[in-house]
């Protein structure tokens, strides 16, 4: 059987359904310092995966990835929609699709 190599992070349950589908998983536990820089490459990946296709789907992904970011960061996720929260009550959010083209001076 031949060898596929990741070397990446990867969910909770994925080497319980690799395992499940008759392959043999080969894995390790990261240490907090390489966990976090995992976690930043993962984010990395998943948008670029969004970006790609546009699948709402991805956009979970995302979510995932910022939600272990912000546990990481010690910031519970509600905490991190409290931040989203008050960003946009002081400078708005993205619906009324504003480009700004220059600021004169």
């Amino acid at each position: 059987m031949p060898t596929e190599r990741h070397d990446k992070l990867v969910r909770d349950r994925i080497p319980e359904i690799v395992t499940a589908s008759g392959a043999r998983p080969e894995t390790r536990v990261a240490d907090p310092v390489e966990f976090r820089a995992l976690l930043r490459a993962k984010l990395v990946e998943e948008v670029y995966e969004f970006l790609e296709d546009e699948n709402p789907a991805e956009l979970a992904d995302i979510l995932e990835v910022v939600r272990a970011l912000a546990v990481d960061l010690s910031t519970e996720p509600e905490e991190l929609e409290r931040m989203r929260e008050k960003k946009v009550t002081e400078r708005g959010g993205y619906e009324e699709r504003i480009v700004l083209l220059a600021v004169h001076s």
